[in-house]
């Protein structure tokens, strides 16, 4: 008997999707030419629309051969817009409007303002598509019936389940909502601690919070979070994590250390053994946009190289291919046929990688696509008394130069992050676009002030905020024309959490281990308690420094965090700081295999401290070894004693489970 996973049902949805589709398509042709699909059929959407500035037309390939097969001219879109694709229609997202098209007769529909002046993320989902515009917190359903629903402040990157719900995260006050297919209201079923970074996903067609602030994973569920699962890991906060799963594994790119994560996010939801996290560093110097996820392969873009690298859940790498340089940042895409499509800012070329094996193709779009048309120039007259002018070059008569484009406001400026301090906050960004006027000024804002600083800055501090309140900084760049879109940080909390306290754990002989821990750095907050955790089993409030667990067997990981908070404020988690020990999982075992005497007894055993660690010693006569840690062939030295002829040795074995014995009767060797 097989267990079919929610992506395996995807999968199949989509091949009958294509078939059913096709078969309708024969149909209609046959009976009227015109037939629509009934309202209740739903299949995954094929391939890949990206809009391809040359030919000012939105291009369609086919991600299974490689090939363009359709092509909507759509006149006067920003280059690297991205375009989303419903059962019907398609639709061209720019910041100043929005353009559907029909996906049968290739025309131009209708156009209407987008809710917000930012680049949404675009999400391909049954009931969508959606657009989630997250800094100004609205999420916008393009599908029939079309509905903006707001969500109140700004958002992590949102995700979907097979359904159509659309999960997100408030930043700026840890709620974690839900939209329903068709719905056009959210509830929200779950909340984070305010002030904690985290990001969601889908790990096995469910929804789940990556707690870096905690490095914690949760689920999430109509009854709000599940029990929290420790990471292995130690995650900033600008970690980037895949929206789906890989063969039950989380991908996140730490881009502060240049490493790609796979953390057995199914282990840890499911309460089974746990494999260790795959760590592959990345290149020095790179920037990197990701990861896109399927059910067996990892996508990362290098935007510095203009390259995307491929891996599979054990890290191994797939593939590496070239995305040509479009004059911008090139754009990631999960598509419904279960490909991952990379686009390069003009849509001149496209790499199409296989969810299955990693294997990247590059597609030419701007090579299979036809210019948009220009109407034939009109013949100069002349007056009827006078012959006719001979034509002039045809560079002067059909190639007048182009007129010069206003410039407009600049975009949103890029990755904007923010780093707490004691009374201060460091914000940070990358540069915005210029649109034709050279940017001359950021304003950052947050509640209770703002700054100004010059345009070829990238970050500044601002100080004077109060501890233990949560801030959220936007910046906007200003140009000739005008101040363009602002784009916000997730929000941090000046002061911060406590950092990792240092903690020893040490076994006892009678099983129990005693963990203790150093008193850390509170950041002038107030301490309510230690959360304090073994391996396997939750947390344990402690007001001390120090406790104890009896009943444990293995190598166990304990972890304690400080929870702080400043005033009246909410709580606040601290880093984590950890130790391990090994218990024996029962008695120990001894055997003396020889002794032999020099100025000394030697006594040589064979110790089997039965999975944890353990000590011996050996006694003759009153006299003993020193104890002495031991695991398989160990030696024991009693020294000052003296003997003669045969005589008793006894060795004796300890772990935290219990004692063993052995006795030795006979001559000893000399040498």
């Amino acid at each position: 008997m097989t267990t079919e996973t929610p992506r395996a049902r995807r999968a199949a949805m989509f091949r009958l999707g294509t078939v059913v589709v096709a078969a309708l398509a024969v149909v209609g042709i046959a009976v009227t030419g015109h037939a629509s699909l009934p309202t209740d059929l739903q299949f995954a959407d094929a391939g890949h629309w990206v809009y391809n500035t040359s030919s000012q037309s939105a291009v369609h390939v086919d991600g299974a051969t490689g090939q363009v097969d359709a092509q909507a001219a759509v006149p006067g879109a920003e280059a690297g817009s991205p375009v989303a694709q419903g059962g019907r229609s398609g639709y061209v997202v720019d910041r100043t409007r929005i353009t559907e098209f029909s996906k049968s007769t290739l025309g131009v529909e209708s156009s209407k303002a987008p809710p917000a002046a930012e680049e949404p993320v675009v999400l391909e989902v049954a009931g969508g598509p959606y657009l989630v515009y997250r800094n100004a917190g609205q999420i916008a359903r393009l599908g029939d019936p079309a509905a903006t629903a707001p969500t109140g402040g700004p958002l992590s990157a949102p995700v979907t389940t097979s359904d159509g719900t659309v999960w997100v995260h408030r930043i700026d006050n840890g709620s974690i909502c839900d939209l329903p297919r068709g719905a056009t209201l959210l509830t929200c079923p779950a909340q984070l601690p305010q002030g904690h970074d985290a990001s969601l996903s889908i790990v096995g067609d469910r929804p789940v919070v990556l707690d870096t602030t905690a490095s914690v994973l949760r689920s999430v569920g109509a009854n709000g979070l599940g029990e929290p699962a420790d990471l292995g890991l130690s995650l900033p906060a600008t970690a980037q994590v895949a929206s789906d799963d890989v063969d039950g594994r989380l991908a996140v790119v730490d881009p502060d250390h240049g490493q790609l994560h796979l953390i057995d996010a199914a282990g840890l939801l499911q309460n089974r053994p746990v494999a260790r996290p795959v760590s592959v560093p990345l290149e020095k110097g790179g920037h990197y946009v990701g990861p896109v996820a399927t059910s067996h392969t990892v996508a990362v873009v290098d935007q510095a190289r203009h390259e995307v690298r491929t891996y599979d859940s054990k890290g191994t790498l797939k593939s590496s291919k070239a995305v040509p340089d479009g004059g911008g940042e090139a754009r990631l895409s999960l598509g419904q046929d279960h490909r991952i499509y990379v686009d390069n800012h003009d849509g001149s070329h496209m790499v199409v990688v296989d969810g299955g094996d990693g294997v990247a193709a590059d597609v030419d779009v701007s090579a299979k696509t036809q210019p948009k048309p220009t109407p034939p120039s009109q013949p100069e007259t002349t007056p009827s008394s006078q012959p006719p002018a001979p034509p002039g070059p045809p560079a002067q008569r059909d190639n007048p130069p182009p007129p010069v484009a206003k410039p407009t406001p600049p975009g949103a400026p890029r990755n904007v992050r923010a780093t707490a301090g004691t009374g201060s906050a460091t914000v940070m960004w990358s540069s915005a676009p210029g649109n034709g006027s050279r940017v001359v000024r950021y304003v950052v804002s947050w509640s209770g002030g703002s700054t100004t600083v010059d345009g070829g800055r990238s970050r500044v501090t601002v100080d004077g905020l109060t501890n233990g309140q949560s801030y959220s900084f936007s910046v906007a760049a200003e140009n000739s024309a005008g101040r363009g879109a602002a784009a916000s940080s997730r929000s941090v909390v000046p002061g911060g959490a406590a950092e990792a306290p240092k903690v020893t754990a040490t076994v006892g002989s009678n099983g129990a281990v005693s963990v203790s821990w150093t008193t850390p750095d509170l950041h002038g907050a107030d301490l309510d308690h230690y959360a304090v955790s073994a391996s396997g089993q939750g947390d344990r409030s402690v007001s001390g420094t120090s406790t104890s667990f009896q009943g444990l067997s293995g190598t166990i990981t304990f972890t304690v965090r400080a929870i702080t908070s400043y005033g009246s404020g909410g709580q606040m988690t601290g880093s984590p700081g950890s130790a391990r020990a090994t218990l024996a999982s029962g008695p120990p075992s001894v055997k003396i295999t020889s002794v032999r005497s020099t100025n000394a007894l030697i006594v040589t055993v064979n110790a089997d401290p039965n999975g944890g660690a353990a000590t011996c010693q050996a006694s003759f006569m009153g006299a003993t070894s020193p104890s002495k840690s031991c695991s398989g062939t160990t030696q024991l030295t009693i020294s000052n004693v003296a003997w003669f002829g045969a005589i008793t040795i006894k060795a004796t074995i300890r772990n935290s489970a219990g004692s063993a014995n052995d006795s030795w009767t006979g001559t000893p060797t000399t040498s």
